[in-house]
């Protein structure tokens, strides 16, 4: 699933290619893919806006029109979108085509079918797509350790699915939690009322870290972007601990381990990420 860093990568792509650009046309593939209004109207209201600019917050992206009007898009786990010529092959599972005045097209993929966009009007509140209810972004300066001790301290679930939580920080899934808690240390399993100070000023310093640093390396081009159909990024490669069950540990030469927390994967160092309990006993 793309994560914070890889929608911000999107969004560095597609916006300069499509400010100042008007829709044409738009062909909708699938219907599942618009959820709201529904798919004639979101047609007719799209045709004719002309691109303002492209924002994000968490992992949503935003067009903003010049009328005011805007179309909120969720890439969920597989989505892809990608600005192509209009000659360019078009991709097996290809939902959504907008020509745009350029003689180019903003096109959607999805395998799976899960993403999703809605057309919100200008005086519009937005009470569909959840973006309201998000948290701070990783990057935000409110973000301290205070804050996720204040939200977060009392809770008996895992560090791991507590960083899933959108209402507290927006834009991190299963990718970057991994990486986080191996840069800082904790145990992808500890229930965050076990944690101290020392653990959530290093969570949230690696937030910060991590987050920026995925958004550093993915950095490319808009001809690599399109080359790799707006799934391969940079940083995949460099990840340290994500998807490495198995491998050692580039620091300490351990075997990652990998456990099922709240139905979902963790990959971490056992020994870089020592358990309390275990690491109380030794120090005693």
């Amino acid at each position: 699933m793309p994560e914070l860093p890889e929608v911000e990568t999107v969004k560095r792509i597609i916006e300069p290619q499509i400010v100042g650009q008007k829709i044409l046309s738009v062909t909708i593939n699938h219907p599942q893919v618009i959820a709201y209004p529904g798919e004639h109207l979101f047609v007719e209201l799209l045709t004719g806006q002309t691109v303002q600019s492209m924002s994000r917050r968490g992992k949503f992206l935003t067009i903003h029109f010049a009328s005011g009007d805007r179309v909120v898009i969720h890439l969920r786990m597989t989505g892809q979108l990608l600005i192509a010529p209009m000659d360019y092959p078009i991709e097996k599972h290809t939902h959504f085509i907008a020509e745009l005045s350029a003689g180019s097209e903003l096109r959607y993929i999805d395998v799976r079918r899960f993403g999703r966009f809605w057309y919100l009007r200008a005086d519009e509140t937005d009470a569909f797509t959840g973006q309201d209810k998000l948290g701070l972004e990783p990057l935000d300066e409110n973000l301290t350790a205070a804050y996720l001790q204040g939200n977060l301290g009392k809770r008996k679930k895992t560090i791991k699915e507590m960083l899933h939580d959108q209402s507290i920080v927006a834009g991190i899934g299963n990718i970057y939690s991994d990486e986080i808690l191996f840069a800082s240390g904790v145990y992808p399993k500890e229930k965050c009322l076990d944690l101290d100070c020392d653990d959530w000023s290093r969570i949230a310093k690696a937030i910060k870290e991590i987050i920026a640093w995925g958004i550093d390396t993915n950095e490319m081009t808009a001809e690599e972007y399109l080359a790799g159909k707006g799934k391969e990024y940079r940083n995949t490669p460099h990840l340290r601990v994500y998807g490495r069950s198995g491998q050692l540990c580039a620091v300490c030469q351990s075997e990652i381990e990998k456990i099922t927390i709240g139905g979902r994967s963790s990959c971490y160092c056992p020994s870089c990420q020592m358990k309390k309990s275990i690491y109380s006993d030794l120090i005693k």
